[in-house]
């Protein structure tokens, strides 16, 4: 190989040597400029308070035991008066429905033709032992003819006494003909007209008369939840419109059994308030459980969740620290921390999403507090049990 070629191919091997060197300094420089990417994120402050544990659950709009009624026929009958219509306010005493019941009336009359008889009877008993005594008394008669006599007028008053009890409960089931309000109310449902032929079955009902100022909500709780709701504790309808009617509510009846085909126990709610909701509504409702008093709170937005790892972001001196929390109560806008973060500590709250562990970040904005309820859409803590 000539001089001249020698010095051509050591100025090649130079200069891949200088590219190859200028590409790795251009490689370190793009790593490191990324590893020091600075990240935007917002931040709140972790405090201590009061945190109480709410229950979801379901529920419908219902009457109150004592305010409703349902009108059933007492016996097969034809409708011959109907004079209140679907929505109609009626008083107590009002007349809801007349039934005709022909065998009624007429076995009315055959007890008191029963009656009449066992009149009759008794008075003619009484003056055959009149006539036996003073027959007696003058020596013609015998004691046994008194003795007998006596005993038919015993016979013929407990015919008269039967006679009259089955008169009454004629005319008790022949009242039952006519159905009148028994409190203020309006009427809810109106299922026949006048001339409808009826069965004496709850399957067949004419009219159902509601309260509307005696209402609750049977709402049906978790069986998970069942130990956690306490008779007296304070609820609240959720996302429902009441028109200025109060929505807070208090348990009146504890879980009894669970309902047939379900995983669910009825608890009744009392309205605290007039409500203006018709029966039939179905709602959502939060019912009030455990209160946790002074535990650490931070924002709902501060807690990450992959898989089963449940974490928060804390910013210390710029970086962002990735830690493990166990977590309490948590609502819609706060969570208890049991362990993980101490009050006091500022956590990211917006911003941590995809943030590696020890990342450098500037807060934009930094929030005083955890954060709380939206107004009125707390279970107030006094009634808290």
């Amino acid at each position: 190989m000539t001089l001249r070629k020698r010095h051509h191919t050591f100025f090649l091997v130079q200069a891949l040597v200088t590219v190859t060197v200028l590409t790795a300094c251009r490689s370190e420089t793009a790593e490191e400029v990324e590893s020091e990417t600075v990240v935007s994120v917002k931040t709140a402050v972790a405090t201590r308070g009061d945190l109480q544990a709410v229950i979801h659950a379901t529920g419908v709009v219902t009457p109150a035991p004592g305010a409703e009624l349902v009108v059933v026929a007492p016996e097969a009958a034809r409708i011959a008066e109907l004079p209140r219509a679907t929505g109609d306010r009626v008083r107590r005493g009002d007349l809801l429905v007349r039934f005709e019941i022909p065998t009624a009336a007429a076995e009315v009359q055959r007890q008191r033709a029963e009656v009449g008889r066992a009149l009759a009877s008794l008075e003619n008993a009484k003056a055959a032992q009149a006539r036996a005594t003073a027959l007696f008394e003058r020596g013609v008669a015998a004691r046994r003819e008194v003795e007998d006599s006596n005993r038919a007028v015993a016979d013929a008053e407990a015919a008269l006494a039967q006679a009259r009890a089955s008169l009454a409960s004629s005319e008790a089931l022949a009242n039952r003909a006519i159905v009148r309000a028994s409190f203020d109310g309006v009427i809810a449902r109106r299922l026949h007209n006048p001339g409808d032929l009826v069965e004496p079955t709850v399957s067949d009902p004419v009219l159902r008369v509601v309260d509307p100022r005696r209402l609750e909500v049977l709402a049906s709780v978790p069986v998970t939840d069942a130990t956690r709701v306490e008779v007296g504790a304070s609820a609240r309808l959720v996302g429902v419109e009441t028109h200025g009617a109060v929505a807070d509510l208090k348990v009146a009846s504890g879980p009894a059994e669970v309902e047939p085909g379900t995983a669910a126990v009825p608890v009744r709610l009392r309205f605290a308030g007039p409500a203006d909701l018709p029966a039939g509504t179905p709602v959502q409702v939060d019912i009030g459980a455990e209160l946790h008093r002074n535990v650490v709170l931070v924002p709902a937005a501060a807690v990450v969740r992959e898989g089963e790892e449940t974490f928060v972001f804390v910013a210390d001196n710029g970086k962002a620290q990735r830690r493990a929390v166990q977590i309490g109560i948590a609502e819609e806008t706060r969570v208890e921390i049991v362990s993980g973060v101490k009050a006091g500590e500022t956590v990211i709250v917006e911003g941590q999403v995809g943030l590696p562990d020890e990342a450098a970040i500037t807060t934009d904005h930094e929030e005083d507090a955890a954060g709380g309820p939206e107004p009125g859409a707390a279970i107030p803590k006094d009634d808290a049990k």
